[in-house]
């Protein structure tokens, strides 16, 4: 059943829902369940309300045809992007990242593929951190996401201070500043944390990806949901050489990577690492670097 200007704003139409439903598969990798109706019409209505287009026929035409320029489709996959993040989520990963990270003496690279609105590398920041017992460790992270906007929001660094209700207030206190007057209300993060993170945008998708070497941890936390099997297991494949011999990559709480990878497994809850052999190809590839 079409949504009626009688009940919505704009007439939604079921082909018009499949149509989203197969740009963003095709730009994102995000398969959009049935029960997502509602959800891509309200956030894809605020697209029509900005760009001053009356239906959703017509907004996707000119999506496809390009009228609405590459800047239209950032929007369009930021709208769709699902940002649900808090400090030191899922906390049983952050003690097994600390002793990862505690014993080794070269630069450590970290990447968080799906940094959202930045609580989660600040999260891997501040455990490094502490780790070392110091706010500048040797430690570069890259922070990537294909939404430009919660990327701006995390390279800003500014939370609102419920958003710290969670964390420790020594921790609070020790990597974040309080604002005051017209910016009571906010913290900000330390500026020797935010120093040790690139913010970049990344599509898993994309052909290429603005990365090289190989990393000690990488963090892949509740995105591979939105992917089909075919996709996570393309994404996984393209995880596996960027790994160091003895990385760790995190996943999410409900995904499990054993039935999609043969190159991973298991080291802790939801916690992976290389097979063996695997590891040896790794180990190959480190001698050369």
């Amino acid at each position: 059943m079409p949504h009626t200007k009688g009940s919505k704003e704009f007439e939604f139409h079921a082909k018009d829902f499949e149509r989203v439903r197969g740009l963003i598969y095709k730009r994102a990798g995000i398969s959009l369940a049935d029960s997502k109706q509602e959800m891509v019409y309200s956030r894809l209505a605020r697209r029509l309300r900005a760009t001053g287009i009356e239906s959703f026929g017509k907004y996707l035409d000119d999506l496809e045809a390009g009228r609405l320029g590459e800047d239209e489709w950032e929007a369009f996959t930021n709208a769709l992007t699902t940002n649900l993040t808090s400090f030191f989520r899922e906390a049983h990963h952050f003690p097994l990242l600390a002793e990862h990270v505690r014993n080794k003496r070269e630069t450590i690279n970290i990447w968080c593929s799906a940094s959202s609105t930045g609580e989660e590398p600040y999260s891997i920041a501040m455990t490094v951190c502490e780790a070392f017992n110091t706010l500048t460790p040797n430690c570069n992270i890259i922070a990537t996401d294909i939404d430009t906007n919660v990327l701006a929001h995390a390279a800003n660094g500014v939370y609102t201070m419920d958003r710290l209700d969670k964390m420790a207030p020594e921790r609070a206190r020790r990597f974040f500043l309080r604002g005051k007057g017209d910016k009571a209300g906010y913290a900000r993060v330390r500026p020797e944390l935010r120093n040790l993170i690139t913010f970049k945008q990344l599509n898993l998708l994309a052909e290429s990806w603005p990365i090289s070497g190989q990393f000690d941890v990488i963090f892949c936390r509740n995105v591979m949901i939105y992917f089909d099997k075919a996709t996570q297991r393309k994404i996984l494949s393209r995880f596996v050489p960027l790994m160091k011999p003895d990385a760790l990559l995190f996943a999410g709480h409900s995904e499990n990577f054993l039935y999609v990878s043969d190159a991973l497994k298991l080291r802790g809850k939801t916690v992976y690492e290389l097979d063996d052999q695997h590891r040896g190809a790794a180990q190959k590839t480190a001698a050369r670097l």
